[in-house]
């Protein structure tokens, strides 16, 4: 959020405070807690005697508010643009959300000035009514947990149908593309919302599926070794920041780096780790180091360099 000193921690607690005494709360305990809640522990020692003794001029004596509203927090003119960029996202209407009041509001930014690099190019199509429909039936779906049917077109072209029950969306930046996490399914674990044709409420007759538990993905661990040339190491930790992982310095030159992934993101994983070429190095597991290989050598055959 863009900051503004309306919005520090003091401002808010102070603000919670006299809403409550405006209701009629006059506890210190309950008032403390507000300070605790909104700021630091050791907050109390001033915010409340510097409101008790007057010397804000916010309350008198016995803890009577001077203020006859409650506080409120306007948003300011950058925090306005920022919310009109953010609505201008394509991706904002899946959310159903009204910024119809931003109507006369330029925008901080737009889409346009700037460019995000090594991302695929086909995403979702996020401005595709009925994927909206589609991305909205679910989310709610997920919310209720309630079952779903769903008909997708495989990468063969023929349709597959299952019912689930949602567990929860998932969003690949580099992918630009969302996938939904079921249970109960035999088939579609894990599910491109961009192949999906239809959603529907489940309709057949009481299964078990419902109490199945959702399956966890098998974890592996990846061990890399990061030449440092060309700044591949904070590539590198760039490049997996949202990967669960470790680093320590192997010597001057280099560095092994352990990353925790669910083996369903092996082919997503195995891309990104060939992308960086000869300045990282699979060492373990064995076969992730054959996969390796084997994308070497079908690259080869083809004549790519």
């Amino acid at each position: 959020m863009i900051f503004h000193e309306i919005y520090s921690a003091y401002y808010n607690a102070v603000a919670d405070i006299l809403t409550h005494l405006l209701a009629g709360e006059r506890s210190e305990r309950v008032l403390s807690e507000l300070v605790r809640k909104h700021a630091f522990a050791e907050s109390t020692l001033s915010l409340l005697p510097a409101l008790k003794s007057g010397r804000w001029q916010l309350v008198d004596g016995d803890l009577s508010p001077v203020l006859r509203h409650t506080p409120t927090m306007p948003q300011t003119e950058m925090e306005r643009r920022f919310l009109r960029a953010v609505a201008d996202d394509p991706r904002v209407r899946l959310f159903d959300v009204d910024f119809g009041f931003l109507a006369d509001v330029p925008p901080l930014f737009t889409q346009e000035d700037y460019v995000i690099y090594d991302k695929y190019s086909d995403g979702d199509p996020y401005e595709d009514e009925g994927y909206i429909a589609r991305f909205r039936f679910l989310l709610s779906a997920i919310r209720e947990a309630r079952p779903v049917t769903l008909t997708l077109r495989s990468r063969r072209g023929t349709l597959l149908r299952e019912s689930c029950v949602p567990v929860r969306l998932e969003y690949s930046e580099k992918d630009d593309k969302f996938r939904l996490l079921t249970r109960g399914c035999r088939l579609l674990r894990t599910v491109n919302l961009g192949r999906l044709c239809e959603a529907s409420p489940y309709e057949g007759p009481p299964t078990d599926f419902l109490a199945r538990p959702r399956s966890e993905a098998r974890r592996e661990t990846l061990t890399l070794r990061v030449t440092d040339e060309r700044n591949a190491p904070e590539r590198v930790m760039l490049h997996f920041a949202h990967f669960e992982k470790e680093a320590e310095r192997e010597d001057e030159r280099h560095y092994l780096l352990r990353i925790t992934y669910d083996t369903e993101d092996e082919t997503e994983l195995l891309v990104r780790v060939l992308s960086f070429g000869p300045r990282v190095e699979v060492v373990a597991p064995e076969g992730f180091r054959t996969l390796i290989r084997e994308r070497l050598i079908k690259q080869k055959s083809c004549g790519l360099k």
